[in-house]
C-alpha cells in the first residue's frame, strides 16, 4: 500500500516537471516556427481558429509525449531502487 502511494506521488512529480520542462520548449519552438509568440489564450475570440487549433494540437502533442518519457524514467529509477516496476506499470495497457 505505501509503496503504491508513494509511485502515485512520484509519477505525479513526473507528470508535472514534464509539464513544467515542455512549456518553455514548446513557447521557444512555436516563436522559432511562425515567429511571433504562441497564443496566450486560445479560447479567446480574438485568437483565430487556425491559430488555437495549432497551438492546442502542439501542446497536447508535446505534454503528452513528455509525460510519457518523464513516466518511463521514473518507473526505471523505481525499479532501479526497488528491484520491480510499479504494480500500475507492470499491467500491460493501464493507465499510469
Amino acid at each position: 500500500m505505501l509503496n503504491q502511494m508513494t509511485w502515485k506521488v512520484v509519477a505525479g512529480a513526473a507528470g508535472a516537471s514534464a509539464g513544467l520542462a515542455v512549456r518553455a520548449g514548446l513557447k521557444a519552438a512555436w516563436k522559432a516556427a511562425r515567429g511571433e509568440e504562441p497564443p496566450e489564450n486560445p479560447a479567446s475570440p480574438s485568437t483565430g481558429w487556425p491559430e488555437a487549433l495549432a497551438w492546442a494540437v502542439a501542446s497536447g502533442v508535446a505534454l503528452a509525449i513528455a509525460r510519457l518519457v518523464f513516466q518511463r524514467g521514473a518507473a526505471e529509477a523505481w525499479r532501479s531502487a526497488t528491484g520491480a516496476y510499479p504494480a500500475e506499470v507492470e499491467r500491460s495497457g493501464a493507465a499510469a
